[in-house]
């Protein structure tokens, strides 16, 4: 079956535009209900949303889906994707459910889901659930509907299990921290959460009003915590996204490190004290060729997999592995949490911080990168660029040319009508002409 609604991170889509349409979401809903109740007991669901004014419409789109089927709702509120992912097992639900676009502008919204426990579905499970959506439902006797109920101190359960990342013994006391929480899901947690450690806290984008999400801050902006690190003279920066699953670290400089530095950093660290399973970091095929020659250079191995964090966690699943994550910052902990926690991996940086006595300078630059370049090029309805045979000429020259000293990937992304093309060679002038060959032919056929 060819999927249509899901694709590398659950249903997304501009709001009221097909698939992210308050139908959709009730059909989805039910669809997911009928799929996970499958006898008379009682059955659960966990909601949780980020801040997007769109998030109130698909939770209770989704709410009246899920009841319809018998299923009883808990609806968390504004949480990051992680908590969901955690309260979904520690509430012993059937399924959780977040709702967020995450990185994405106010406009665009999605649908994630988790299975009982805390981690994604599977691709064999949103095909099944999307094949309930394309037919017919059975609904819940009117005796069976299911109730729906918020669940108040959601956001402080979460709240005292990130915390537990950090060593018990340790404060941030003497630290100023800036944390740019992009007027999302972890608007509150965040800064609570450091202060409550002990930190200086300087919040910022901790202001949402439902649709300034992501809009000049968080971890695709990550300038904007730059600036503020500079100024007040901080010690660091956090930069999450909008549903605080990614990260982005600022140095006391203001300088960014991305999600490779920062698992160089975890990944080295773990390995030392033999907390690193199977000395092996799992990182999609993204990841900068310097953090897979860092590794190697000291006896780690760097397993690779397709783009998407949902993919990594696989993996790791499969090969028993405890550490993983994506240059975008994704950091995925497998002895913490589910999915990617924006917040744990800080919290992760900033223990290193503390007891190392180092500056965020010092330990945020694990290793000398690769010169990368990404061109994202937007195309239409038209046919696939990437079947047009000037593209893939102009891709099989770019591999020749690149053959002894980097790479390519190119890629459609998943989430949005964009072609991806991102090369790493040692040589930057050669790699930014082929990236840019690549990207003029893409564009002229989209």
């Amino acid at each position: 079956m060819t999927r249509k609604l899901f694709g590398t991170d659950g249903v997304r889509g501009r709001a009221n535009s097909y698939p992210m349409t308050a139908d959709m979401a009730l059909k989805l809903g039910a669809a997911a209900g009928r799929y996970f109740r499958r006898d008379q007991k009682e059955h659960r669901v966990v909601i949780g949303k980020d801040t997007r004014r769109s998030s109130y419409m698909f939770e209770y789109a989704m709410t009246g889906g899920f009841t319809s089927t018998g299923m009883n709702v808990f609806l968390l509120g504004p949480v990051p994707t992680p908590a969901v992912g955690m309260l979904t097992r520690s509430m012993r639900a059937d399924v959780g459910v977040m709702i967020s676009a995450s990185h994405n502008p106010h406009h665009d919204n999605g649908i994630k889901f988790f299975g009982p426990d805390g981690y994604k579905l599977s691709d064999a499970a949103e095909a099944e659930i999307e094949e309930m959506v394309m037919g017919e439902v059975d609904l819940a006797r009117p005796e069976n509907i299911g109730n729906a109920k918020r669940i108040d101190d959601a956001l402080g359960r979460y709240m005292e299990f990130a915390k537990t990342a950090f060593p018990r013994q340790r404060l941030l006391e003497g630290l100023k921290v800036v944390v740019d929480c992009a007027n999302g899901a972890a608007y509150k947690a965040a800064p609570m959460v450091l202060w409550e450690l002990g930190a200086e806290v300087i919040p910022v984008g901790v202001s949402p009003n439902g649709f300034n999400i992501n809009e000049g801050c968080g971890s695709t902006h990550p300038d904007t915590a730059a600036q503020a690190v500079v100024a007040n003279g901080a010690d660091v920066g956090i930069c999450l996204d909008g549903d605080a699953d990614r990260v982005m670290l600022i140095d006391e400089k203001g300088r960014v490190a991305d999600g490779d530095q920062i698992m160089g950093l975890i990944a080295q660290q773990w390995s030392a004290s033999g907390r690193l399973a199977h000395d092996t970091l799992v990182a999609t095929v993204m990841s900068n060729m310097g953090l897979e020659k860092h590794l190697e250079g000291r006896g780690m191995t760097m397993l690779r997999t397709n783009v998407g964090d949902r993919y990594v966690v696989e993996a790791m699943r499969k090969g028993g592995f405890n550490l993983g994550g994506e240059q975008s910052g994704h950091i995925v902990m497998r002895d913490y949490v589910t999915t990617g926690d924006g917040l744990i991996a800080a919290l992760q940086f900033l223990g290193a911080l503390v007891q190392s006595g180092k500056t965020a300078s010092m330990l945020s630059r694990v290793f000398e990168p690769y010169p990368q370049l990404l061109e994202n090029v937007r195309y239409g309805d038209g046919p696939d660029p990437l079947e047009n045979a000037a593209v893939q000429q102009a891709i099989s020259e770019g591999e020749a040319a690149l053959a002894s000293s980097g790479r390519l990937l190119i890629r459609k992304s998943g989430t949005e009508p964009l072609v991806r093309v991102m090369g790493e060679c040692e040589d930057a002038g050669l790699l930014k002409q082929v990236v840019g060959d690549i990207s003029a032919a893409v564009r002229a056929a989209a």
